[in-house]
């Protein structure tokens, strides 16, 4: 699935990006949802969530989809994808509705409330 590039790029592009968004979270989403917390600095995932998604045997990237909760605030969610570009996703005639597998992960620490220490991505 590899586009020629592993995808890594310079910490001060990253920086560049990180400040970007904290300058203009606010101001791309409409007003009235602006006050409710949609939009966070950043989400800290588990590592052996996401191990668990790198080591899936058919795994050849982790592609992270936007979703929406409860409180209309935007999180991640993340999988694993193959080389044929198809999310690894649990087989829904084996589950239940609401059973949770190994194959999605969305359990992650939003910042606010929960920040890291300072960085240069977040001074």
């Amino acid at each position: 699935m590899s586009t020629g590039s592993p995808g890594f790029i310079s910490l001060q592009k990253a920086i560049n990006m990180t400040t970007r968004y904290r300058e203009n979270m606010n101001a791309v989403i409409d007003p009235v949802y602006g006050s409710r917390g949609v939009l966070c600095i950043c989400d800290t995932f588990d590592k052996a969530a996401v191990a668990t998604l790198v080591n899936k045997p058919e795994c050849a990237a982790i592609r992270l989809y936007y979703g929406m909760n409860e409180d209309l605030q935007l999180r991640p969610i993340l999988v694993a994808v193959n080389s044929n570009n198809e999310d690894i996703l649990p087989v829904s005639s084996t589950l239940g509705n609401d059973a949770v597998s190994d194959d999605i992960v969305d359990d992650s620490l939003k910042c606010p409330p929960f920040c890291p220490p300072a960085s240069p991505l977040n001074p």
